[in-house]
């Protein structure tokens, strides 16, 4: 049986950023040793000896973030296309989502908040106000004050 072990131990050490992939690598190895010490200033070293494996994850940058959005988003929108929704994003919006999804100590769970509060829960007030139509067309955007708008458009009768 395995057993998977979670701790923010370390955290706060993080990454200086290096201008090229050994100077990253070279951090990186720095950066295992001091975790590893703090391990065993924070855990009596009975524990530490059960564990097989201690695994150092670098922190998420933007760039990242805004990579695992995309794949966040994929999710939500192939579950309105099934519904026969048609849901588009505008770049300002997926600015907003990962902006506030963003933070390096604590990785992708404050991303997926953002996209429940900001995408999912919008699109559920919105259907919730007046039910969709299938091929419904809808645009998440922000208007002029910054707030997350959902605009629809309902297709055109035949």
């Amino acid at each position: 049986a395995k057993q998977i072990e979670r701790s923010l131990l370390g955290g706060d050490i993080g990454f200086s950023g290096g201008d090229s992939d050994e100077a990253e690598m070279s951090t990186y190895q720095r950066l295992k040793v001091k975790v590893h010490d703090e391990l065993k200033n924070h855990f009596r070293p009975e524990f530490l000896n059960r564990l097989d494996e201690i695994i150092v994850f670098k922190h998420l940058t933007k760039p990242e973030v805004r990579e695992i959005s995309e794949l966040e988003f994929k999710k939500t929108l192939k579950r309105c296309d099934e519904r026969g929704i048609t849901v588009s994003l505008t770049d300002r919006f997926k600015t907003l989502v990962v902006d506030e999804g963003f933070d390096p100590v604590y990785g992708a769970r404050p991303l997926r908040r953002a996209v429940m509060r900001l995408l999912e829960d919008k699109l559920a007030e919105s259907f919730l106000n007046d039910p969709t139509v299938e091929g419904e067309y809808i645009i998440c955007d922000l208007d002029k004050n910054g707030e997350v708008v959902v605009l629809r458009h309902e297709p055109d009768p035949e």
